[in-house]
């Protein structure tokens, strides 16, 4: 029986379970299982790996992207951003990669505009490594916003003017904030400041619609979730895990 899993914490929000193990279903992949590893720390993938040798791949989740590469035989050649959030296992040798790259590129493109050229992104965790690193390859300017002031943040949300605001017309929620079962919060901008020609991207997918995109239609913007990306994103894994060398 052929194993791939899922290492984060919590893991009450995952989508990669539920997807894959109907993925198995519906194309009829029979020797194939998928679970959810919930460790409170990283350190705790080692006994993962040994209580579970059958092991072919794992997906990682916050919030583990970044230390898990520690944990990596091979990270650099094989890893454009820091943070990883899909691993092949073969021969006992673990080699990452960030399937979040194509993912988001892939479905923010459904949506953006020429009038998309100056973005923020909120959040300044793992998953805003994909965020930021396909954003400069489509030559969008960006600024990180954080709720303390970081080296690597530009603004704070406090720092959020109206001018601010409607320079980027691009906004990236890459936090987990408005994520089930906190669906009553939503980052802090002021969003009395954004119009039509907004474009705000939700990483999350559960809710649907989150209180972050419930504000950003109501000001006439156009909303993305996270979910198609999601979907893309596992399925490169399983293209990873299943083709390449």
């Amino acid at each position: 029986m052929k194993k791939f899993g899922l290492i984060g914490f919590p893991l009450s929000h995952s989508f990669s379970q539920k997807y894959f193990s109907e993925k198995f279903k519906r194309e009829n992949i029979a020797d194939c299982v998928y679970e959810n590893f919930s460790i409170s720390s990283i350190s705790e993938l080692d006994v993962i790996l040994s209580n579970n040798p059958e092991l072919l791949g794992l997906n990682v989740t916050i919030p583990y992207k970044r230390a898990v590469i520690d944990y990596l035989d091979n990270p650099v050649n094989t890893l454009p951003i820091k943070a990883c959030n899909c691993i092949k296992i073969k021969n006992g040798k673990l080699t990452g990669y960030n399937t979040d790259i194509i993912g988001f590129r892939k479905s923010l493109l459904t949506h953006l505009q020429p009038i998309h050229k100056n973005a923020l992104i909120l959040g300044n965790g793992g998953a805003t490594e994909a965020v930021k690193y396909v954003l400069a390859g489509l030559n969008i300017d960006f600024s990180i916003v954080s709720r303390k002031r970081q080296n690597d943040a530009t603004y704070t949300y406090e720092d959020l003017s109206k001018e601010i605001i409607q320079k980027n017309l691009l906004i990236v929620n890459a936090t987990p904030v408005g994520m089930f079962p906190h669906v009553d919060e939503c980052p802090k901008i002021n969003y009395e400041f954004l119009t039509e020609r907004h474009y705000l991207f939700d990483l999350i997918y559960n809710p649907a619609e989150t209180l972050f995109l419930k504000k950003g239609k109501e000001r006439g913007a156009t909303i993305k979730n996270g979910y198609e990306m999601l979907v893309i994103q596992a399925e490169e894994s399983w293209r990873i895990w299943n083709e390449m060398n």
